[in-house]
């Protein structure tokens, strides 16, 4: 066998699981295309997205810590790679499909504000704030016209939404489409969470918010990395910051248990290596538990088809002493972190800076670029919407400061 056909697409798919994804069992892209040569339409999947302009932007969005706060803190772009790597490993040990794994832990972002879970909030807010009018641009003479807005698109604002709408019809890349064209299975895996009121505007791909289901085993795995990977890289970035103490950790259990280990095995480490072999073992010790538990439920519930899957329970999952665990760091991180004065301080800044800018747009939309001031299809306030979310953290401030700053007149 050449080498060429040990790397093939086919090669790879025959060493799945009969539960995992491949061309075969594919449901397809909205637009027909030829299929690609040389990769799997989930590795086509995967590339449209890292070469996407919202997956750039997410370089300079925030995790936890703005982005001018420290080079060092992560980012939306360094967390999204964070959670590919801990999605393909848990993919590989459980022969589901990697590349399709990949995409949807690259892509789950894409649809973030800036200012993280901050300017979410703000900006669903304004959205919500708004939803029984849309502003039409002013008259001549300065007269605003307001109309009702209805249930046209859902109203409010999720960045998991925001994500699937990036991919589907805002990255305008490619002449005969809208958006990136991904496979079905990508984009369920991006829509981790949707209400019965928006899945019902969304079509075949948010079905299972309203008649029950799952989605892929492999949306499962990049949802639980994801998970695993802000709750180690936030701890990491809170002790850096110095917001975080490391004695404050090790009263708790998880963390606690891993840092003694190293400890003994490694008398008189350093801090900074102290914290970094700790945290290392948590992503492993996590990892390997939930493969073992998700293998333990694939064979309880005997499914041999993603279809299967689909109509399951959830399957990937960690066992009930760790999800324990895990609850009770993510408590603390919550309190302790999150919450923090320092923090607060910050994103209660920022959640201004996006209430404002919304503010602006709506009530003035000539101030929006030409090209998002009516944008065919979409309803003004959604096209605000999609500016401002866009938007990176730098982009952002320099935007307000434009609009409110009398110093640069």
């Amino acid at each position: 066998m050449s080498l060429r056909e040990a790397e093939s697409p086919d090669a790879h798919e025959a060493r799945l699981a009969p539960y995992a994804n491949t061309a075969a069992t594919s449901r397809g892209r909205r637009y027909a295309e030829p299929a690609p040569r040389d990769r799997s339409d989930y590795q086509r999947d995967r590339d449209r997205i890292i070469h996407c302009s919202a997956f750039r932007r997410l370089e300079y969005k925030t995790q936890v810590f703005l982005n001018h706060e420290g080079d060092l803190f992560r980012t939306r772009l360094t967390h999204s790679l964070e959670v590919a790597q801990i999605a393909r490993s848990i993919a590989r040990a459980l022969r589901l499909n990697e590349d399709l794994t990949e995409a949807i832990a690259l892509a789950h972002d894409l649809g973030h504000t800036p200012f993280g879970h901050a300017g979410q909030d703000a900006l669903n807010d304004c959205m919500r704030s708004r939803a029984l009018q849309v502003l039409r641009p002013r008259s001549e003479d300065g007269d605003g016209v307001a109309s009702s807005m209805g249930d046209m698109d859902g109203g409010g604002f999720e960045h998991n939404l925001q994500s699937l709408r990036v991919v589907d019809k805002l990255e305008e890349r490619y002449a005969a489409f809208d958006g990136l064209n991904l496979t079905f299975e990508t984009r369920e895996g991006i829509l981790k969470h949707c209400s019965r009121r928006n899945a019902a505007h969304l079509g075949e791909v948010a079905a299972r918010f309203l008649h029950g289901g799952q989605p892929s085993l492999e949306a499962q795995v990049a949802n639980l990395a994801d998970e695993i990977a802000y709750n180690n890289h936030d701890i990491d970035d809170g002790l850096r910051s110095g917001l975080l103490q490391l004695d404050q950790l090790e009263a708790i259990d998880f963390f606690g248990g891993h840092l003694h280990a190293v400890r003994a095995a490694y008398p008189g480490l350093v801090t900074k290596r102290l914290v970094a072999e700790t945290i290392r073992r948590m992503i492993s010790a996590l990892i390997a538990d939930l493969v073992a538990q998700t293998q333990a439920n694939i064979v309880a519930a005997g499914v041999q088809s993603p279809a299967e899957v689909r109509a399951s329970m959830p399957l990937a999952g960690f066992s009930a002493p760790v999800r324990e665990q895990l609850t009770r760091l993510q408590q603390f991180l919550r309190q302790a972190l999150y919450r923090h004065p320092q923090v607060l301080r910050s994103t209660t800044k920022a959640a201004r800076v996006l209430r404002e800018l919304f503010t602006a747009y709506a009530d003035e939309p000539r101030l929006l670029p030409f090209d998002h001031q009516r944008p065919a299809g979409t309803n003004p306030l959604r096209a605000i919407a999609d500016y401002i979310a866009g938007m990176t953290d730098r982009y952002a401030i320099k935007e307000h400061r434009k609009l409110f700053s009398v110093q640069d007149w």
